[in-house]
């Protein structure tokens, strides 16, 4: 395949569950696109057409093997998409962490106020905030 820029976005590749299948499939062992297909309510055309994509990202690698193509995962692009992620995995650890506190400061038996945590309004009536 070499160094060429994927065709495709890995996010847009990954986007369709059907693909996101076939890359699970996929992480186990090579597949010829036969086996692959065999796992799905469509044609081999419409299997061979999302593997296409799937190889335009970069993210599964082909390989002629007597008459037919053999697929397996390239792992190396889904490293854009797991980077991505764990900003937001930060954004929600912190959130998290911050509900966690505010949480135990307002059990029973500590502040004993009744009054929302500093940062948090009070429900109205009907249960909006």
């Amino acid at each position: 395949m070499g160094s060429a820029e994927p065709k495709q976005d890995v996010f847009q590749a990954i986007a369709d569950p059907t693909r996101r299948k076939v890359l699970n499939l996929l992480a186990g062992q090579e597949m010829p696109v036969n086996a692959i297909s065999g796992h799905f309510p469509m044609s081999r055309t419409a299997v061979s057409k999302h593997l296409r994509i799937l190889a335009d990202a970069g993210l599964v690698q082909e390989r002629k093997v007597g008459r037919e193509k053999r697929y397996r995962l390239q792992p190396e692009p889904l490293l854009e998409l797991k980077r991505w992620l764990a900003y937001y995995e930060r954004f929600w650890e912190n959130r998290l962490s911050v509900l966690k506190h505010l949480v135990e400061a307002d059990e029973p038996g500590e502040s004993g106020s009744g009054s929302p945590a500093p940062g948090l309004k009070a429900a109205e009536p009907g249960g909006r905030p």
